[in-house]
């Protein structure tokens, strides 16, 4: 029986760029594929189901409440929908043909990126229209207050690599401003690893993705203060509905986060002693240099940075990173500094017969350029 891969004629991948959704995001384990499974075998009253698994998931967390949603962009139109909506069935039906006053959503300026949509994209799905606080390379907590108008209906956070790191308030300083001015405080923390913090740090409203960090299938998980979470399953009759989850997603991530709570995680150090011999290889290639470096949103996770010296290597490192996907495999790196000779490569995902891989493609990439 030919593979997915022989029978569609796709490219088999190696994903050194880490979860990200144009690859398939991560590999959920066996028992998450089990309920999976078993979810596609039955039938369900789908809005018990959403209620039982979310304070299933709510009580595991300790969070007030908790829903399953399709993906983490979802979640996020979702949420900016029900701070909206609230309990108003004209608006639940009628969102986007009616004018709405109070529809502003407050965010940072250096958090207003494009994740693979604009944020803004989702803000406006959700029937809100961004107002940026501060400046690309800073936002205090009273700049994000010095945006809040009368109109403003709520302030997003979003916890993101993607985002400005530095002179950014943190969530607490922004669940602060959203407390002294009545707003709740959604927090998009779509990659992130702490499934509690932000939901302690003061936030209503908590969006993660349930495929990335988290490893379950594609889904997203909205948990936090009870009033809100129910504003969110209502837009299950609003524009929810044409970005329903399936059933088979809702138990998957509820058997996902089950897991994810009770199995040791990779450390950042782990992954260190992993790609050393990775690194090692590298730096015996001309005009390549490969270092650790950290997480740059502060998770706990090592990556490999490889320095290319283009004049050494004959070969721009933007062309290197695009005939690393040419080959037997697709090989994906972080590029998002590929204009300066930079890439990394996250481990997480790749094995070690996978790494020696991507050195022998390297190398014979550099080689044929340095011999043409």
């Amino acid at each position: 029986m030919p593979s997915v891969y022989e029978k569609y004629d796709l490219k088999q991948v190696i994903n050194a760029s880490g979860r990200m959704t144009i690859l398939g995001v991560s590999t959920p384990r066996p028992a998450v594929i089990e309920a999976v499974t078993e979810g596609l075998h039955h039938y369900f009253e789908i809005k018990d189901l959403v209620n039982k698994t979310g304070a299933y998931i709510a009580a595991l967390l300790g969070v007030e409440a908790a829903t399953v949603v399709s993906c983490a962009s979802a979640g996020l139109a979702q949420s900016v929908a029900a701070v909206l909506v609230k309990e108003s069935d004209w608006l639940l039906e009628n969102l986007h043909t009616t004018a709405i006053e109070q529809n502003e959503i407050v965010l940072a300026k250096g958090h207003n990126v494009n994740y693979g949509a604009p944020v803004g994209t989702m803000v406006a799905m959700g029937g809100g229209r961004v107002v940026e606080a501060g400046y690309a390379n800073e936002c205090s907590a009273s700049q994000l207050a010095a945006a809040i108008t009368p109109r403003t209906a709520a302030i997003l956070y979003v916890k993101s690599h993607h985002c400005v790191q530095k002179s950014m308030l943190s969530v607490e300083q922004a669940a602060a401003v959203a407390k002294d001015h009545q707003l709740p405080l959604i927090v998009d923390a779509a990659a992130e690893e702490n499934l509690q913090g932000y939901y302690r740090a003061g936030a209503d409203l908590v969006i993660y993705s349930g495929a990335k960090a988290i490893e379950g299938p594609t889904s997203g998980l909205v948990l936090g203060k009870a009033q809100y979470v129910e504003w969110v399953k209502r837009q299950a009759n609003g524009i929810g509905r044409a970005m329903k989850v399936g059933k088979e997603g809702i138990l998957g991530l509820t058997c996902a986060i089950e897991h994810y709570l009770s199995t040791p995680k990779e450390s950042g150090q782990e992954m260190v002693a992993r790609m050393t011999p990775f690194i090692e290889q590298l730096n015996t290639l001309p005009g390549v240099t490969a270092r650790v470096v950290w997480d740059s949103a502060g998770r706990d996770i090592a990556r490999c940075e490889i320095t290319f010296d283009d004049a050494t290597t004959g070969i721009h490192t933007g062309e290197l990173v695009s005939a690393l996907k040419q080959g037997e495999y697709a090989i994906y790196f972080r590029g998002y500094k590929a204009n300066e000779g930079i890439i990394e490569a996250d481990v997480r995902s790749v094995s070690a017969a996978q790494l020696d891989i991507v050195f022998r493609r390297i190398r014979d990439v550099l080689t044929q350029e340095t011999t043409a």
